[in-house]
């Protein structure tokens, strides 16, 4: 019985290659023959190309590789061309499971203030076709093709989507239109990706100041003070962890006085008194 090798993406200690952050992997040894058995799991496609051109795509089971022409067999295959096929072929799996994908990147608000912004958006291949979009149009480079990859394409997509919301904005309502922005996201995202075979499930998206002292003063506000108020408790606050007894005046705006302090005056001694020279007397005598 001729031997068989096996195609499938275990490793030689039989670990799975393909991990959760791994959307398409390149089988990268160059010993897939005729009646080469192909072996596809439950959660990816494995798409078959020869010479550039696809032969076919699969789905779970085991397959077994055949060429569209006459093959060479036994010792003349073996003198001839190493034990190889003059059919080269290439096996691509993708993985069809959900993944996600985390983006982050700034904007500015109507007021030029500085927001940050996660977002998190879950992805999958679908179907055959879909699995085909993905390897005609998607490029990568080495033998994988990861979350990473992806991001550098849909990231700037992304951006777009958040400032066309962001730019327009006050800071203060950003996040009344989380709604809003995650249904852009979403909309912009999906048609991007479908020319890729890549269906997105679903988004999350997060936008918050980009300044740490922002964030203070929006909360201080939440609890319905003024904006003079928000700075002063704000200010107070830095005081109190620096240990300057006067924060509590600075949060209630008042000047800060040291009770029982004796006020500032001027003292006159013996030594004073011959320095400026003998007084006077009412009568004009020395």
């Amino acid at each position: 019985m001729a031997f068989r090798n096996v195609i499938s993406t275990l490793s030689a200690n039989g670990e799975e290659v393909m991990g959760p952050n791994i959307l398409l992997w390149h089988y990268p040894n160059n010993d897939i023959m005729n009646q080469s058995l192909l072996t596809v799991e439950s959660n990816h496609f494995c798409v078959l190309k020869s010479r550039g051109a696809i032969i076919n795509v699969y789905e779970t089971g085991q397959y077994p590789v055949e060429t569209p022409q006459k093959v060479l067999f036994g010792a003349f295959q073996q003198a001839f061309y190493g034990g190889q096929s003059p059919w080269q072929y290439e096996a691509m799996y993708i993985n069809r499971a959900k993944l996600v994908l985390k983006t982050s990147g700034t904007a500015l608000s109507r007021e030029l203030a500085i927001m940050k912004y996660d977002v998190d958006y879950y992805i999958h291949v679908a179907t055959k076709e879909d699995a085909v979009k993905l390897v005609q149009h998607m490029p990568y480079r080495g033998h994988v093709l990861t979350n990473d990859d992806v991001n550098v394409y849909a990231g700037p997509v992304v951006e777009q989507a958040i400032n066309q919301v962001v730019q327009v904005t006050p800071l203060e309502q950003v996040n009344e239109k989380i709604h809003e922005l995650t249904e852009i996201v979403h909309q912009h995202l999906q048609d991007f990706l479908a020319s890729y075979g890549i269906t997105l499930d679903m988004v999350k998206v997060l936008v918050f100041p980009g300044d740490q002292r922002m964030i203070g003063l929006i909360s201080l506000k939440a609890f319905g003070l003024s904006e003079l108020d928000a700075v002063r408790y704000y200010t107070a606050m830095i005081m109190a962890e620096h240990g300057v007894i006067s924060a509590p005046n600075m949060a209630v705006g008042e000047p800060f006085q040291i009770s029982g302090a004796m006020p500032n005056l001027q003292l006159t001694t013996s030594a004073t008194r011959s320095a400026a020279g003998p007084s006077k007397g009412t009568d004009g005598a020395q």
